[in-house]
């Protein structure tokens, strides 16, 4: 995937585009927002767009040719909740997004499915994922914030999603995204890469952990990998970041070169860790290492730090 970051596909010299879940390329138009007219005026666009969720899952229909959004019409007429203005594409059309009250009866050739499936299995255009992790991100923060963290009273959607009002107390709440390092820590010609229980069997990636208060990026990826292995980490570089909407963090992708190579696994974060040789990671990415161990699929951030390495 990295390989093919800088042809027409992506003409911009931004790694970041090559992620999983960001793409799609709407104009969020920030200006509309706190203009219901222009709202509404925008949802009774002809072609107007509208992904649906349930809980964790998204709304497809088509079939064989399946698509993540009602249009027109059918969008119109879909009953939901917090609808959230998403953006214009390239065509103008407006994008929204709304929470579906109650489990849909579905139709034939439609379907409910997580966004991790929906990504791996790349049935649908790539301009969807982008909208659709924004809107997932959006309507979990929602659905976890109908009360005032100031006085406890119940709170409004506002501003075409992006804010819940407290008419009790006049607070305004804004959507959170929370930062992770991800990074792969290398020492010469050989990586370091761990599991959780949680993983598949056989699968290593990159470690990862949540950045704290008053951190600096580099800081993170150095604590959280001395945290989880033991191996102390000196220059850190910053590589690509992914939106990740779950629920919704942002990965920012690094590499690291790492300062000492003895490993003490925390097991209370890691099943294991260990460095891997190049060519070790190179059958691991093909997936034909003689151990049956593998890398994560190219949705994850992880493999393209992986690749990146291994690709030079």
């Amino acid at each position: 995937m990295p390989m093919t970051l800088f042809s027409d596909a992506f003409p911009v010299l931004d790694w970041s585009r090559a992620n999983g879940f960001s793409g799609g390329g709407l104009d969020r138009r920030s200006d509309l927002r706190g203009d219901s007219a222009a709202l509404d005026e925008a949802f009774a666009h002809p072609d107007v767009r509208l992904m649906l969720f349930f809980g964790d899952q998204i709304w497809l229909g088509g079939g064989e040719n399946p698509f993540a959004y009602l249009e027109g019409d059918r969008a119109r007429t879909a009953v939901c909740t917090n609808r959230l203005f998403l953006g214009l594409d390239a065509d103008d059309r407006p994008w929204f997004a709304g929470e579906l009250v109650s489990e849909p009866v579905l139709g034939e050739g439609e379907r409910l499915t997580d966004l991790r499936s929906l990504a791996l299995e790349g049935e649908v255009s790539a301009e969807v994922f982008g909208p659709a992790a924004q809107a997932r991100s959006m309507l979990f923060w929602h659905k976890r914030h109908g009360f005032c963290a100031n006085c406890g009273a119940p709170t409004a959607i506002a501003a075409g999603g992006y804010q819940r009002d407290c008419a009790a107390c006049g607070s305004q709440h804004f959507p959170r995204t929370d930062p992770v390092v991800i990074m792969l820590i290398t020492d010469g010609d050989r990586a370091l890469l761990g599991r959780q229980s949680r993983f598949k069997p056989g699968s290593y990636s990159c470690l990862a952990g949540f950045m704290e208060p008053g951190e600096t990026v580099e800081d993170a990826v150095r604590r959280e990998v001395r945290e989880e292995s033991a191996i102390k980490v000196g220059r850190v570089r910053y590589h690509s970041s992914q939106p990740w909407p779950f629920p919704s963090n942002l990965m920012l992708g690094c590499i690291g070169e790492a300062e000492s190579q003895e490993i003490t696994i925390d097991p209370n974060e890691l099943e294991d860790c260990r460095w891997f040789s190049r060519q070790d990671v190179k059958a691991m990415l093909a997936g034909d290492h003689p151990q049956g161990l593998f890398c994560p699929p190219p949705l994850a951030i992880a493999r393209v730090l992986i690749e990146a390495w291994i690709n030079g």
